[in-house]
């Protein structure tokens, strides 16, 4: 007689050496395969995940060496520029009046004025401000003259040997009779006009006055 197929129902648990020899196998699979999936899950994964944050870690790490070894193709030639453009802004600066020359051109800036028949009721240059190339010389003024005058003296301003910069600060115009400049747009060519106010001009500092400049710059905290 054949032996009868035991059920899934009817193994005893506490006694495995019953089973049929099948279930026997079958057990041992499952277990082996138990053991197997906790100790890829214990072991495994977790260098699995370290291997991830490194491959994240050399994608950053390349990534910013590329990006610096480019820079550092590029610094070369961005330092030449640099040294074009400084020296290209001293050949500027050198235009503008040097410190010996800079009270002979406030003297020919009011003349200029008063050749072209504006009346100088102010001129008085003030104190000197250095900045870090360059110092800049404010001059209060009031003058009365017409539109012809103030444009005959901006241009003979133009002219001078040196190169004149020279910026408004506060300026006003109104007729010299009294009103507002609301009313400029009446009044013509030749009629007598009040400028006021500040405006500024500018020259080069020397060597010994900028690298007194750098040292300020370097003590201020």
């Amino acid at each position: 007689m054949s032996r009868k197929k035991m059920s899934l129902r009817e193994l005893d648990l506490n006694n495995t050496g019953s089973w049929p020899r099948e279930y026997r196998i079958g057990a041992c699979i499952l277990v082996g395969l138990l053991i197997f999936f906790l100790l890829w899950y214990v072991i495994t994964r977790e260098k699995g995940d370290e291997l991830a944050a490194l491959e994240a870690q050399e994608s950053t790490l390349r990534a910013d060496f590329e990006s610096k070894q480019g820079k550092a193709a590029n610094l070369e030639p961005l330092k030449q520029q640099l040294a074009q453009m400084e020296q290209q802004l001293q050949q500027m600066l050198r235009q503008l009046p040097s410190k010996t020359e800079m009270p002979d051109l406030i003297v020919d800036i009011s003349q200029t004025a008063i050749a072209t028949g504006i009346q100088n009721d102010l001129f008085k240059p003030g104190e000197e401000v250095p900045r870090e190339f360059y110092a800049e010389q404010p001059i209060a003024l009031r003058m009365v003259g017409t539109y012809h005058q103030f444009g005959a003296f901006v241009s003979g301003v133009a002219s001078l040997p040196r190169v004149v910069i020279m910026t408004m600060h506060d300026i006003s115009l109104k007729p010299r009779a009294g009103g507002s400049a609301d009313g400029l747009a009446a009044i013509g060519p030749n009629s007598s006009l009040e400028l006021s106010g500040t405006v500024k001009t500018y020259r080069y500092l020397d060597e010994e006055e900028t690298a007194a400049q750098a040292q300020a710059t370097e003590a201020t905290p």
